[in-house]
């Protein structure tokens, strides 16, 4: 059995450990703050583990290589953060039409437009869910620590590869730039997409396959794999079909919404018997576990449920939480993003609250417990 190993890692490092830990080969990507790191280190770190290291001449241009060098059996994925994370939208869908395993880790920053390029935010939320056009589910992981940084890396393109699909690894600026201890673990879990097992002349690209996943034939294969952004059939040929378009929507929407619970779950930190219930993510989720222990001091009783997977949203846990609470207190750098899913899953029962900034700072374990003596 392998030995864990202890590294002293940033953020950005961690998601590129991570990624060369779960296969990477191919990594195309413009550099953009908070995310340059993770270029950079992959032009020094890719090639030496065998793979390729492209800098492109924009996001657009990056996305779409990474599809291509996927197509072509690699693993792949990119960084970007704000505008860059807007240009990718339109090829993002298309990986979706076309069922093409890859990663996108966006480093949130502060925004709109450019925005403060070192500034962290939680912003992005809403756009990495409905940034592209059309009806689609899509799979969003969120680490709070570098050490999740490192995991739900791994654990974004194991999904990719187990349902064929982009995966997006939602970070921010600050959690980019943190430093921390980190395990490698010596035994990992690491997830190859499932190739064709048919003669070639049998062989459907886009087929319903078990749990409405298609096997995956690489270009180049005996297998011929089509590939298009239009409604197509079974063989991967086009078609306007409207059957053929509505059985395909409800596959791809089916193969995720159906086995969700192989996601990452939330995580339940503080008092078994809480009176009143943080919901947070990211980053802030840190200051919100601080917050659980100041607050236990000062006589209330707080239990935070940490979200790790954003999209899809994971409501019945949210809503088994809530139910056993009078309050919540959603604290995130927005306006309010995902106090709208809380809201949205609560059906009135409990009575939430949000806790917002958004100039630029990190929410402190000291304004959450200032938040919860506000709404006691």
């Amino acid at each position: 059995m392998n030995l864990d190993e202890k590294l002293f890692l940033q953020g950005n490092e961690a998601c590129v450990r991570g990624a060369l830990a779960a296969g990477a080969a191919f990594y195309a990507g413009y550099p953009i703050s908070p995310s340059t790191e993770i270029a950079e280190l992959c032009s020094q770190m890719l090639p030496e583990h065998g793979g390729v290291f492209i800098q492109m001449e924009d996001e657009i241009a990056s996305i779409a290589a990474v599809i291509g060098a996927s197509l072509g059996g690699m693993k792949s994925f990119t960084a970007t953060s704000g505008p860059g994370f807007s240009l990718m939208q339109e090829n993002l869908g298309m990986a979706v039409m076309a069922e093409v395993p890859c990663v996108i880790i966006n480093v949130q920053r502060f925004g709109p437009a450019t925005g403060i390029a070192t500034k962290p935010a939680q912003a992005d939320v809403m756009q990495s869910r409905y940034g592209t056009h059309g009806d689609y589910e899509i799979i969003v992981l969120v680490p709070s620590s570098v050490q999740e940084c490192y995991e739900l890396t791994v654990e974004a393109f194991n999904l990719a590869e187990r349902f064929r699909t982009p995966v997006i690894l939602l970070s921010d600026a600050a959690l980019a730039h943190l430093r921390e201890q980190v395990v490698i673990p010596g035994d990992l879990r690491v997830v190859d997409r499932k190739k064709p097992g048919c003669p070639p002349g049998e062989y459907l690209p886009y087929g319903p396959g078990p749990e409405l996943v298609s096997s995956m034939a690489a270009y180049g294969d005996p297998h011929i794999m089509r590939v298009t952004g239009l409604v197509h059939d079974e063989r991967g040929y086009s078609t306007a079909d409207g059957k053929t378009a509505d059985n395909l929507l409800r596959r791809l929407a089916g193969k995720i919404e159906n086995y969700s619970a192989e996601l990452p779950q939330p995580l339940y930190w503080g008092d078994q018997d809480a009176e009143i219930l943080l919901v947070a993510y990211g980053v802030i989720a840190r200051a919100a576990r601080a917050a659980i222990i100041k607050a236990r001091e000062a006589g209330i009783s707080v239990g935070l449920l940490q979200l790790r997977t954003l999209w899809p949203f994971p409501d019945q846990a949210v809503t088994e939480y809530l139910e056993k609470v009078k309050k919540a207190l959603v604290p995130e750098m927005n306006l309010g993003q995902v106090v709208r899913e809380v809201r949205r899953v609560n059906e009135g029962k409990a009575e939430i609250h949000l806790l917002s900034r958004t100039d630029t700072g990190i929410i402190t374990p000291e304004q959450i417990v200032q938040k919860l003596r506000e709404v006691v």
